[in-house]
This record gives structure tokens, sequence and C-alpha cells, in this order.
């Protein structure tokens, strides 16, 4: 039996899971910036980094402690290595080494990317393949065709904000604090969902998104309505009436861009017999159920982790741990975040 260590570091949470190839997860644990964030109305990469370098010890033990186990009883050391912010990588990557090196077990990097294609597995184990898979979470929103465990294709990805991103960036434009996604929700909610403002919808060809075109329809959308004022930079209108009319449109649209590269890469793929949807967006209740209506309409089978593990998390980094120990895939000690 192979017992597990994941460490996940790679943006502003700092977790650690305890995951077994015969029992599957026994615990994880992690610890979020949000509150430490605010603030600066995103993440500052120093603070994050100094975060991690404070609390990646005790979140080990406290996911040590949770799964009754002692850090001699692990045999294989997972760790989140690319892609995310430099200094937050580091810290995670070299306090595994240095506890791979120390009790001479073999050590895995993970992309943090595959952790979140394949973490509907840990609460779906039977999710078929193949199946498309849609991540979307705050630096990266991507569709994959997903064939087998690790045995993966990008087909169409981000060409520059993400939708986590535009969520972030439209919520400090409308001066509702961060992260922007959870009240960007929150206020679309009230209002019922409905599409008042009709933003442009990104109309490419390929199966690739883009999002800055949004974040800049709404902006100068604001300008067009005497809402924001260009020259001072500030928010004119600031009654809840119009977040919540900009809120909710900006939600309809999201989710009509994303079911609209989901039918293209269906008509790619007919093959496939499913859909997941996965990363920190997948937490949004309203997209979700656009999503599983999309699927029930096409007799596709539909899969979302639940919000604990929609979010950067270190269970999904140990579940793909798991399968590549059964694969023999291991890393050594040259291991680097690029």
């Amino acid at each position: 039996m192979s017992l597990i260590l994941a460490i996940e570091t790679s943006c502003d949470e700092t977790a650690a899971a305890i995951y077994s190839a015969e029992h599957g997860l026994l615990s994880h644990f992690l610890y979020s910036q949000i509150e430490l964030q605010k603030d600066f109305g995103g993440v500052i990469p120093e603070v994050a980094s100094r975060s991690h370098m404070e609390k990646i010890a005790p979140i080990i033990s406290t996911a040590l402690e949770k799964a009754n186990k002692k850090l001699s009883d692990i045999d294989v050391f997972a760790v989140t290595h690319k892609p995310g912010l430099a200094g937050s990588l580091l810290v995670g990557l070299c306090f595994t080494k240095a506890l791979a090196y120390a009790l001479a077990k073999p050590i895995i990097g993970i992309n943090h990317l595959e952790g979140h294609i394949f973490s509907a597995f840990l609460e779906h184990p039977s999710i078929p393949f193949p199946h498309i898979c849609l991540t979307a979470s705050g630096g990266h929103t991507s569709l994959y065709l997903v064939k087998n465990f690790g045995d993966y294709v990008l087909l169409g990805t981000t060409r520059d904000d993400a939708a986590g991103e535009a969520f972030d960036k439209i919520g400090k434009l409308l001066e509702l604090g961060y992260p922007g996604g959870p009240i960007i929700e929150k206020y679309a909610q009230s209002v019922d969902f409905e599409d008042f403002f009709s933003y442009p919808r990104s109309h490419m060809n390929s199966i690739d998104v883009s999002f800055s075109g949004l974040k800049t329809a709404v902006l100068y959308d604001l300008v067009k309505r005497d809402a924001y004022s260009l020259a001072d930079k500030k928010l004119l209108d600031t009654s809840d009436l119009l977040k919540k009319q900009v809120s909710s449109s900006l939600l309809v649209c999201v989710a009509d861009v994303f079911k609209q590269k989901l039918e293209k890469a269906y008509k790619l793929h007919p093959e496939i017999q499913a859909i997941t949807f996965v990363g920190g967006v997948a937490c949004n209740k309203y997209i979700k159920k656009q999503l599983q209506e999309f699927c029930q309409k096409r007799k596709l089978a539909y899969f979302s982790p639940s919000p604990e593990f929609c979010t950067d998390n270190a269970a999904m980094i140990a579940f793909v741990a798991g399968y590549k120990v059964q694969q023999n895939s291991y890393s050594d000690l040259t291991l680097d975040i690029f």
C-alpha cells in the first residue's frame, strides 16, 4: 500500500492531503489567504509566499493528525510544481524535497492543472472515458479531451483573461471586493439571473476563449450609462441595482460562452460520454445549472466536484499522485517549477 502526502502551494492556498491507494483520501486541510489578500484587491505574490512559509509545517501536521498518521508512515511525497506563482511554488517544492530527501522516499511533481482535470474523481470515481473537462480557475480557462488517467489533450484555452480573472476585475470595477466571483453570484441571484445588458459573446471559430473583451465591454457600457468616469477611474453610480444588473448580465454571458465552446468541442468529439466542470468557477451554482441542462439535452453525464475540491486543494494533487504511483511515474530531486 502506498501512503501519499501531497502538498499544494501554487497560489494563495496552503494545503496538504493524505491519500491511500487502498482507502482513498484520508484527510485534507488548507489555509486560504483570502482575508490576508482582500485588502489588496488580488493576490500579492510576496505576501503569498511568505504566508506559505509560515503555514506549511502546521498544515502538514494537521493533515497527518486528521489521518491518524505519522510522517514516518508516508511512502511517497507529491507536490504541485507548476503552473503558479514562482515564489509560492518554490515554498512547497523545496519543503517537499527536503522531506523526501530526509526520509529517503520518492517524490512526484504534479501539474496543478492536471489536479483540477481529475478533481471530480475524488467523489465520482466512475466518470466515463472519454469525456470533456472544462477547467475554470483563477488564471486558467481551458477545455480538455480526457481519454484516461494522465491521458488528456488540450482542445482550447484562454487567449487573454480567464473567467475567474474577469470576475475579479469586473468585481473591482464595481467596487464589490475580492474575490469577485462569489459576490457577483450573490448579486446576480437577487435579480434572478436576468440578462439586462446583453454583453457581447466571443464568437471565435476555435474552441479558445477570451474574456478580456468582456471586461472592456462592461467598462464602456458603464461609461455610456454615465455610471463610470474614465478620467477619474471611479464608479459614479454605486447603487445596488446597477451592481446587480451588471453582475447578472455578466454571469449569463460567461455561461453562454462556456456552452458555445462545449458545443464546438462536442461536435468535434461526439464520442464523449460526459462533461466535467472543475476549478474555482465551478463553485458557481448558476453556471453549474446551465451546464447540467446543456448535458441533459445531449444525454451526456455531468460531473463537478464539491466546492471544497473546486478551489486549489491538495486532495486533487494526491489523487493524481495515486495513479502516477500505479504508472510508476516518479520525479527526482532535480524537479523544478518550470
